[in-house]
């Protein structure tokens, strides 16, 4: 098997090693995800300075190492300059591509992945830095895309409790739907509050049955060995299993009722539904605040999909809070 092999790669990380070199994580279409040495990418003319920087594409040759791969040669195929030059782009960017170090796979080609994050990144680059909210919206429409790569989209055509189309309401400004990382994405708020009436109706039938089992027990006290015992559950619903003489077996399962996570309005919601749509639709009046909510909830089940935290969304709260405050 030849020590070396070619691959074309996108740099999602970088890392010093010892006085000179560089760590370099790189997502190639061929192989997957990749750490190699950059050697001397830290030197001033070095030749791999540049090529081993952020988002730089390149075709590689690498040679492989005990621990290590090492690049011995990097042609550079593209750049995106404009990302550097912006720091929600940049923010957005690395948000990006933590999303992507999560869903990347080693040793196998990850074509649709590498092509999908180089595209979203040329969408960021080509937004008006003088729109904010346009990195906002290139964002959600990225993070969407890559959850949906991933298998794990946000169910939010539908109600996760009834399975009935959702339609966001403009004409009613206090309209809501709710939308629950646990079970997966939106929640009609009529349904869902149906659900807990039911439960709690529930709740107060399984307290009388332990006060009728209390009852029982005391009604045949078993000294010396306990008489047979039947599990019986009292109504339609509960999960509970309680023991009276001589009962038959009912046993049913009451559906869980899932933790709302945040509330929606409608235009949060609209947004949220067109995310699906190959370009970002432009829709009448949406606003910063808009995208920024619809951001928050998809960072929320991202974060809760991936298990762990995505640090970039630090630098993008930091960066649209100082554009609120300036043009306020």
């Amino acid at each position: 098997m030849s020590r070396t092999y070619k691959a074309s790669g996108i740099n999602l990380k970088a890392q010093a090693l010892g006085e000179s070199d560089k760590i370099v994580t790189i997502l190639t279409r061929e192989f997957g995800l990749i750490r190699a040495v950059a050697p001397g990418a830290r030197k001033h003319n070095s030749s791999l300075g540049g090529r081993s920087g952020m988002f730089v594409v390149n075709e590689l040759l690498i040679a492989k190492g005990r621990s290590l791969d090492k690049i011995t040669q990097a042609q550079t195929l593209k750049t995106y300059p404009g990302l550097a030059k912006d720091l929600g782009k940049l923010a957005a960017s690395q948000y990006l591509a933590e999303i992507v170090l999560c869903q990347a796979l080693s040793e196998q080609p990850q074509e649709e992945l590498y092509e999908l994050f180089n595209e979203h990144l040329h969408r960021l680059e080509a937004v008006s830095s003088a729109n904010p909210s346009g990195v906002l919206a290139h964002l959600a429409h990225g993070v969407f895309h890559l959850l949906a790569l991933a298998g794990l989209t946000p169910q939010v055509q539908v109600c996760c409790l009834s399975e009935r189309p959702l339609k966001p309401d403009f004409t009613d400004p206090n309209w809501q739907v709710g939308f629950s990382i646990p079970a997966g994405g939106t929640v009609c708020l009529e349904a869902w509050k149906r659900l807990r009436t039911e439960g709690d109706r529930e709740m107060r039938e399984m307290r009388e049955m332990r006060e009728m089992r209390e009852m029982a027990r005391d009604q045949y006290p078993m000294p010396h060995a306990p008489f047979p015992m039947t599990p019986v559950a009292s109504t339609e619903g509960t999960s509970a299993t309680h023991w009276l003489p001589n009962a038959q077996t009912v046993v049913v399962h009451r559906q869980e009722i899932p933790v709302i996570s945040s509330r929606l309005g409608a235009m949060e919601l609209a947004l949220l539904q067109h995310l699906s749509q190959p370009e970002i639709m432009q829709i009448d009046g949406a606003r910063d605040h808009h995208w920024l909510s619809v951001e928050q909830i998809l960072r929320q089940y991202a974060q809760y999909q991936l298990g762990r935290p995505i640090r970039s969304a630090t630098l993008i709260d930091s960066y649209f809070a100082a554009n609120h405050d300036a043009t306020v």
